[in-house]
């Protein structure tokens, strides 16, 4: 290696070109760069670990009506499922009706009644709670001072009504 003569601007030169010198400086230049990638791959690990879990709570799971009838089968042919949301006004009492098909109402606000027309038999309905609707029973529904929406669903068949008014 070339010796130059001892003075401090010389002395550094030396040093950089010294082995033992680069060796502190190349750890470092590569932990400079490391780190901040290592973080840059962390930290998304990290975001996603505190993000909300998905929760799944079962409203309602049946195998009969409110009124206690056990379902029947499903209809045969092409099935269809068929979703309505439903906007009943204040005071209101509807039409006695019955459903061919099964369906699930979920009330979404307001209180509904349900009745039967051969017992009286009545169930009442409020926000948030589900429904397993009859199948093939003359019923009705009536409001209080209240509108009440909810949201309707129907497993039945192309072709096949989902409500046959009694009236």
């Amino acid at each position: 290696m070339l010796q130059l003569p001892d003075r401090p601007a010389n002395r550094r030169r030396q040093a950089i070109a010294n082995k033992d010198f680069q060796a502190p400086v190349k750890k470092y230049f590569t932990l400079l760069i490391a780190l901040p990638n290592l973080a840059f791959w962390l930290l998304p690990t990290a975001a996603c670990a505190r993000e909300p879990q998905i929760k799944v709570e079962q409203i309602l799971q049946a195998t009969q009506s409110w009124d206690s009838s056990p379902y029947p089968g499903y209809p045969t042919g092409q099935p269809q499922v068929t979703v309505l949301r439903i906007t009943i006004p204040p005071r209101t009492a509807l039409h006695w009706h019955r459903h061919p098909v099964i369906s699930v109402g979920y009330v979404l606000s307001g209180h509904l009644t349900l009745e039967k027309r051969d017992t009286g038999e009545r169930t009442i309905l409020q926000p948030g709670q589900a429904v397993a609707e009859t199948v093939q029973t003359t019923h009705r529904g009536f409001t209080t001072d209240e509108p009440v929406e909810l949201i309707v669903f129907y497993a039945g068949q192309v072709g096949l009504p989902l409500t046959i008014n009694e009236e």
